[in-house]
């Protein structure tokens, strides 16, 4: 029997403001999930685990491949079901061990460097000149032809660095949302006319940079230099060469401190002559092409079979130790199950993790799960270059399209819980109100019809299925750590992880019990065809 007193109804608006809804939520439950998440939480040694035994977790790398399989034992542990491994295809592995770069020319002195992903490592120590060269398109190759031989590359860039609209400089980025920021975030933005060109520079940008590196392979090269996208000896590092098995392995490619490669611009500037001496021990894991994500969960009681999901993405960079990206999200999503399992809740949906693999190089875990259990689009034509953000047609849904009720993702860093993305989801508002009230004691109260991006809840919410982001401060991710070699756990939040593996416990819950699967938008439709004009204007 229920007792009245376990139960509290929120009464909400519907979407058309004409009618309201009672969202129950399970007061007692909630009591038991905050008692289980605050005082016996093992988020911090999750954590410490990932991070500081671990530690980077860059996809096909052996640290990756560790992690993996800790996960999933973990979660085997606690007593979660079906705990597993899936592959995917995602091509070579790649890490290094060491790197040592200095200047021995017009000065004597040690920069600040990391190597890029798959990138060669160097033959022992090595020396090269400094030359500076500028490269628009693959007409500019000419001018350096018979040059560039045991060369260190720095390439100025004639055109912008990719970038996508709307983006605040992470300068700007404040620790903790205010009130006032929050209510922006709430209010929904109209969207205008598409300025959907940035697809199409990301794409050209990515084939030339891809012709560079041959061009540079030829030319027999020694290595590149870049600057760092962020200041004060924060170095922000991503790939240099390509992860296809198929594809030449790039030069030896490292990420100076912003200041340092200043200097030696200054140098450049003076007509000074600038020697590098680099030494990158890295290598390639060619094993296997595959690589994995972990998946575990608490069946539920349901024959129909339907199903909760919830997840964060395992891999990270390999300047740092991945805490904040996403450590962090993996671990609150796994004390989350922990905690319910702790429980030993028995939900009516079975309530599903998944910590995926690849997603910085495009969500690629998270697609091929989609693809394999819920939705598939078609592969690129043979021998065109795949890129993360188009979409190909028709969208075919598989039988257990229709068994999802939602999933949640967390990447945004270690900072708290403010709320919700809807994506424009504005019948799952008035429920993730009520699923929030219990928690606004913790500044957990934001539901915004927004869309957000960059991360795993896309995979989902771009086949029809309901996927969201929740909504946290920002701490120092955007400044600091994000994709640099700050991404480390001294810059976790604990408190605020507590906070995050209590409520996503709770919405968990609420989600498996609900008597009916979450609302869904209307299915995406493939946009109308553009002509040959439009698509040579936009490349």
């Amino acid at each position: 029997m229920i007792r009245i007193s376990a139960i509290f109804f929120v009464l909400a608006a519907l979407p058309n403001g004409m009618a309201f809804s009672e969202q129950p939520v399970d007061l007692d439950m909630v009591t038991r999930i905050r008692d289980e998440g605050f005082h016996r939480s093992q988020v911090m040694d999750i954590m410490t685990h990932l991070t500081d035994v671990i530690g980077p977790r860059l996809t096909g790398s052996p640290q990756m491949k560790e992690a993996n399989e800790w996960t999933r034992q973990q979660m085997e542990d606690w007593g979660l079901a079906n705990a597993h491994l899936e592959a995917f295809d995602f091509g070579r592995g790649w890490s290094f061990d060491r790197v040592a770069v200095h200047m021995s020319q017009p000065v004597k002195v040690p920069l600040l460097a990391l190597p890029q992903a798959w990138t060669r490592g160097t033959k022992g120590k090595v020396k090269g000149e400094v030359m500076r060269i500028s490269i628009d398109s693959p007409k500019d190759f000419d001018e350096y032809r018979g040059q560039l031989k045991g060369k260190v590359i720095l390439i100025e860039e004639k055109s912008p660095h990719f970038s996508r609209p709307g983006r605040p400089s992470p300068e700007d980025q404040t620790r903790r949302f205010t009130e006032e920021e929050l209510h922006e975030i709430e209010t929904f933005a109209v969207p205008g006319e598409r300025s959907g060109d940035w697809r199409a520079r990301y794409g050209k940008r990515r084939r030339l940079q891809k012709k560079i590196q041959a061009f540079l392979i030829e030319e027999k090269a020694l290595a590149t230099i870049s600057k760092s996208s962020r200041k004060n000896g924060i170095l922000r590092i991503g790939r240099g060469g390509s992860r296809k098995a198929d594809d030449p392995k790039a030069i030896t490619g490292l990420v100076l401190s912003a200041e340092h490669f200043q200097r030696i611009e200054r140098f450049l500037d003076d007509d000074r002559t600038v020697e590098l001496e680099i030494e990158v021990k890295a290598r390639f894991h060619e094993e296997t092409t595959d690589a994995f994500n972990t998946i575990a969960e608490i069946p539920g009681t349901d024959p129909a079979g339907e199903i909760v999901m919830a997840g964060g993405h395992l891999d990270s960079w390999h300047g740092g130790t991945g805490a904040t990206d996403n450590a962090a999200g993996c671990a609150v999503m796994m004390e989350a199950v922990r905690i319910l399992q702790a429980l030993e809740v028995k939900p009516k949906r079975t309530i599903r993790v998944a910590l995926w693999a690849g997603e910085e190089q495009g969500l690629l875990g998270s697609k091929a799960y989609v693809k394999e259990h819920f939705a598939s689009r078609p592969e690129p034509p043979e021998g065109e270059d795949s890129n993360p953000f188009e979409k190909r047609w028709p969208l075919t849904l598989k039988e257990d399209h229709e068994k999802l009720s939602v999933y949640f993702n967390l990447d945004n860093g270690s900072g708290r819980i403010r709320g919700v993305w809807s994506q424009e989801n504005a019948a799952v508002k008035p429920i993730f109100e009520a699923w929030l009230k219990p928690f606004e004691d913790l500044e957990a109260d934001t539901v915004t019809l927004r869309n957000t991006g960059g991360t795993d809840h896309q995979s989902f919410d771009g086949v029809g299925l309901p996927g969201f982001q929740m909504i946290q401060d920002q701490l120092d991710y955007f400044p600091k750590t994000h994709h640099t070699n700050l991404d480390v756990l001294d810059l976790v939040e604990e408190k605020d992880l507590k906070q995050a593996s209590v409520i996503m416990a709770s919405f968990l819950y609420n989600a498996a019990m609900r008597d009916e699967l979450l609302p869904r938008k209307p299915l995406p439709k493939e946009p109308e065809k553009k002509d040959e004009a439009e698509k040579k204007k936009e490349e």
